[in-house]
């Protein structure tokens, strides 16, 4: 049994977070709150809400990638609402101890803006302290960026069809690096394994920056990585990227193929997103998603999410995050027991 803890995922997304969603795009909000509609103190639900300020809690520690989407939508809503809204950091227990307050303040005013790690905690913890399907209400997705599974240019695997057709070849003949088991760049290799029916053998590192070291050393001859980060190294021409684990191709890197090319129900992407805790009323959930949906058009941090290969989702509401939980804790209940995975 591999022991780990699902903490890694947040210090891989904490360097893709300094790339792709810098703290000037805070600043750039600005200019939003004077289009039409979006006038300071417009919205309120029949009953009044919000009657005192807004809480919103990041799982993690302070300064992480969470806490700038986070913090932005926080502003634009302060500004909407006319209340003041606060951003908290609470890390430990990789997210759950932030989610957990939240679910005990019990107030109709605190929400909390997370990652993914939400839908792959209880595959990975006996007793995260909470049932995402259960005790979490879907407000909406806040952004998503793929990963990359890069490889040497010298290299023994060329592309994905050549990486499938030798791990089918050879079980486990093809090692890949992460930047630590449990983590979402492991997972992702794992899914893989489980959707394209083969063998890999995982070589986890602490962190993202040994990983790829080893990849350069030869020590591994794959590692999957932040599309963000990956793509420096391959626009230099010193790592090969084979496939990107969007649905389609990524305008970070038009020329590689999406590993859904290859292997049709491949997906993965690094998601944050917003919930409120479960008895929250329903048209307070629906308020905050109407007030966030206009930041995806034309905002800085829509702008610089897409440049960077990811998309900024505010304008979806609640379904979509629904559905995504429905489809993603099952799943990685599978992914993790079938690759031995624990963290406790």
């Amino acid at each position: 049994m591999i022991m780990s803890t699902i903490t890694k995922e947040t210090l891989l997304m904490s360097r893709q977070a300094r790339s792709c969603l810098p703290r000037r795009a805070l600043l750039a909000a600005a200019p939003l709150l004077a289009l039409p509609g979006l006038a300071r103190g417009q919205a309120a639900t029949s009953s009044g809400w919000p009657q005192r300020p807004i809480r919103f809690i990041v799982p993690f520690a302070p300064g992480g990638p969470v806490e700038v989407p986070a913090r932005f939508i926080a502003d634009h809503l302060q500004q909407r609402l006319g209340k003041p809204t606060i951003v908290e950091a609470r890390p430990g227990s990789g997210g759950a101890l932030g989610i957990q307050a939240m679910l005990n303040a019990r107030d109709e005013h605190t929400f909390v803006v997370t990652t993914g790690a939400v839908a792959i905690q209880p595959a990975l913890m006996r007793d995260p302290g909470y049932d995402p399907l259960r005790d979490l209400m879907p407000v909406t997705l806040v952004s998503e960026v793929p990963l990359a599974f890069l490889s040497r240019p010298d290299g023994k695997v060329k592309d994905m069809a050549d990486l499938v057709a030798q791990s089918r070849a050879r079980p486990g003949s093809i090692t890949f690096g992460s930047s630590g088991t449990g983590s979402t760049t492991h997972l992702a290799g794992e899914l893989l394994a489980v959707r394209a029916n083969i063998e890999l053998l995982h070589v986890p590192y602490r962190g993202v920056a040994q990983a790829i070291n080893a990849l350069y050393a030869g020590d591994t001859d794959l590692m999957v990585t932040g599309l963000i980060e990956g793509a420096t190294h391959v626009r230099d021409g010193r790592l090969r990227a084979i496939g990107v684990t969007s649905a389609t191709r990524s305008r970070a890197l038009p020329d590689v193929a999406a590993i859904a090319e290859t292997v049709p129900d491949y997906r993965m992407e690094i998601w944050y997103a917003m919930f409120a805790p479960r008895g929250t009323p329903q048209e307070v959930v629906d308020l905050l998603a109407r007030e966030v949906a206009p930041l995806t058009r034309g905002s800085a941090l829509a702008q610089r999410l897409e440049e960077s290969g990811g998309r900024l989702l505010l304008d979806g509401g609640p379904a979509p995050l629904a559905a995504k939980m429905r489809e993603e804790v099952p799943l990685w209940r599978e992914v993790v027991q079938r690759a031995r995975i624990s963290a406790d």
